[in-house]
């Protein structure tokens, strides 16, 4: 019988989706089994309402955690219905919890930030660091992105990069700016005199894709340093951030970050946090 996560791998979900799903169902099955005593047959509406009300009450999850549970159990039950277990949906997207939309931006790093560590990267001598650290900040790239460019998916030349692995399996044509361009050609060199073949562009030692561990690693003993935290995430902040004030578009900066909702972009038109607290402190 199919499994969930081949069900998850036959609709092509990412393999952070894959993992985040499959956590969430088991975390629902750990209650379910802790809570009820008995061999879990299906999913019920009632169980469901008494899980999320656990969530709110005892775990006191934020609305945010809440809901991408829940958006594993409604994909769950699809996965039942499709396999013939269960004939009803008992949970969808009505159940999710709403949250008031933010206001301030979500940039919460600026170009000093970015610039000083950019420059400490670079003063480490690891120019493939350096180069993607520079994607992150000035193609707004995901990391996972950046992790999956394939030699064959850019042309330094024309300074464009086809993203063919983002969010949704959409691919997208991005910009390599003149400081992603120098950092790029930097580390192509080092990585070409060392003759090394492998079709990913910063490829592990031993040629495969390198993992996103090891980024994580960078950014957490970078953001010691400097004294405040950075993750790659942040450098996608930034990059929507800092082109919206440098007269890029919102459907412009909607393209090259590869949002599905514009709404999303828009979150980045609005005054950052350290803005808003030197306003209200005005008052």
């Amino acid at each position: 019988m199919i499994t969930f996560e081949s069900y998850l791998i036959e609709e092509e979900k990412s393999i952070n989706t894959i993992k985040s799903y499959t956590l969430n169902v088991s975390g629902y099955m750990k209650w379910f089994d802790e809570s009820k005593g008995t061999e879990f047959k299906k999913l019920h509406r009632e169980n469901i309402k008494d899980y999320i009300s656990f969530l709110k009450v005892i775990k006191k999850l934020s609305p945010s955690s809440i809901n991408a549970k829940i958006s594993a159990l409604i994909k769950y039950n699809d996965f039942l219905i499709s396999t013939g277990l269960q004939t009803e949906q008992v949970i969808t997207k009505r159940d999710m919890i709403k949250v008031q939309r933010q206001y301030a931006s979500l940039a919460t790093v600026g170009i000093v930030d970015v610039e000083k560590f950019r420059q400490l990267v670079l003063e480490s001598n690891s120019k493939r660091n350096h180069a993607i650290v520079s994607l992150l900040a000035y193609c707004g790239l995901r990391i996972s992105e950046a992790l999956n460019v394939k030699m064959n998916s850019f042309n330094i030349t024309s300074q464009q990069l086809v993203v063919s692995e983002g969010k949704g399996k959409k691919t997208r044509t991005v910009i390599i700016n003149d400081k992603a361009r120098t950092s790029l050609q930097s580390w192509i060199k080092e990585r070409n005199d060392t003759g090394n073949m492998s079709e990913y562009l910063f490829p592990s030692n031993r040629g495969s894709k390198l993992d996103r561990t090891v980024i994580n690693k960078l950014f957490n003993n970078y953001s010691e340093v400097i004294g405040k935290e950075i993750t790659p995430h942040d450098l996608r902040h930034f990059f929507c951030s800092h082109a919206l004030e440098n007269e890029f578009s919102v459907h412009e900066v909607a393209h090259m970050a590869g949002h599905s909702n514009i709404q999303t972009t828009l979150l980045y038109t609005n005054p950052n946090m350290k803005n808003m607290i030197d306003k209200m402190n005005k008052l």
